[in-house]
């Protein structure tokens, strides 16, 4: 049994009347947590509902997207050319006020057109710091699977610490900061897959799919006029982000919940049809997502429908199969989905 009301939220957590988070000590009036997650939801869907008029018929998709963004996270979108991978990752950009950079990968690509060089200042006689693209909010890296494996590691650091190290010096990335990251399942010849290592650095991998027949329907009507990523309108600022961010931090897990996810991720390192189960670092990501949703919904507390929602995007791309489990087509998704019908779910008091 879990009681989902007990939790001291801090007071300083204010939300003016433009729906701008801050941290205003000296504020007038301290609103209730159920206020701040209503108009944590509101945002929420004014930024489902402008991408969404890019991405038609795709709203699971684009929120989960979102969960990543305000869970501070990172998103591997995998799918077949031509089902809008890329365009979800502009329009998130698209409708947030942030820094966003695009980076092609290609076998020739180096670390350093990622993370940026160190170059010697002839005027000061010294070497001088040359940010790369990762120095944005939103950061685009588009088809990773087509980099060597030494490019793609050079995203390790930042996307887990969110800082670059070179020539031992630390230079923070700006916040909020989230990776989004492509790649083709089918076109493999040139390709290096992704190693568990970075995998595991990703928040969720989700697929986008086709549209439904309406909505492709609409997206023919709407060529060439219809809306385009340029011309969306801009409905959160980088500031409101960042403050939303804090928000999720407060949403409330009671200890049942926590005892679900933690009995989740700890069952799929025994069961016999995986190899590798999730990390510690898989049920961390479990639980931040799980905020962001019930924040997302309206609430300031999480529920176990939250975590069971989640967890094939967050943890199924961390399983290893047995080669026995693969043989028989067997996936992690699948497996998951039985680790989680047989096990219990913690009741409301």
């Amino acid at each position: 049994m879990y009681n989902h009301e007990q939790q001291t939220y801090g007071q300083d957590q204010t939300y003016n009347h433009e729906q701008t988070y801050n941290h205003d000590p000296a504020a007038p009036a301290q609103q209730h947590p159920q206020q701040l997650a209503a108009q944590f939801a509101q945002r929420f869907q004014l930024l489902s509902g402008n991408i969404e008029r890019i991405i038609r018929g795709k709203r699971e998709a684009i929120e989960l997207a979102l969960i990543c963004l305000f869970a501070e996270g990172h998103l591997l979108i995998e799918d077949v050319p031509g089902t809008g991978k890329t365009t979800l990752a502009r329009s998130i950009a698209a409708s947030v006020d942030a820094e966003w950079r695009r980076i092609q990968f290609t076998p020739d690509l180096l670390p350093s057109d990622i993370t940026g060089v160190s170059i010697f200042n002839q005027a000061h006689q010294k070497f001088e710091f040359h940010h790369g693209p990762v120095f944005a909010n939103i950061v685009l890296a588009d088809e990773i699977n087509r980099a060597s494996p030494k490019t793609q590691s050079a995203l390790l650091e930042v996307m887990e610490e969110r800082r670059v190290t070179v020539d031992a010096e630390p230079h923070p990335v700006p916040r909020p900061f989230l990776v989004v990251a492509t790649q083709n399942p089918v076109d493999m010849d040139g390709t290096y897959p992704l190693p568990e290592a970075q995998l595991d650095r990703f928040l969720m991998q989700i697929s986008v799919g086709y549209p439904d027949h309406v909505s492709e329907v609409e997206v023919l009507k709407g060529m060439p006029t219809g809306p385009q990523v340029e011309r969306l309108p801009v409905v959160a600022r980088a500031s409101d982000v960042a403050g939303m961010i804090d928000f999720a931090t407060r949403i409330h897990v009671a200890d049942p919940v926590y005892d679900y996810i933690v009995a989740l991720c700890a069952a799929t390192r025994v069961n016999p049809n995986l190899r590798l189960g999730a990390s510690p670092r898989g049920s961390l990501a479990l639980l931040r997502a799980a905020r962001v949703k019930a924040a997302a919904a309206g609430r300031h507390y999480v529920v176990p429908e939250d975590v069971k929602a989640l967890a094939a995007p967050v943890i199924a791309h961390r399983l290893i199969l047995t080669p026995e489990a693969e043989l028989r087509d067997a996936t992690a998704a699948n497996v998951l989905g039985e680790i989680l019908a047989g096990m219990p779910v913690p009741q409301a008091a």
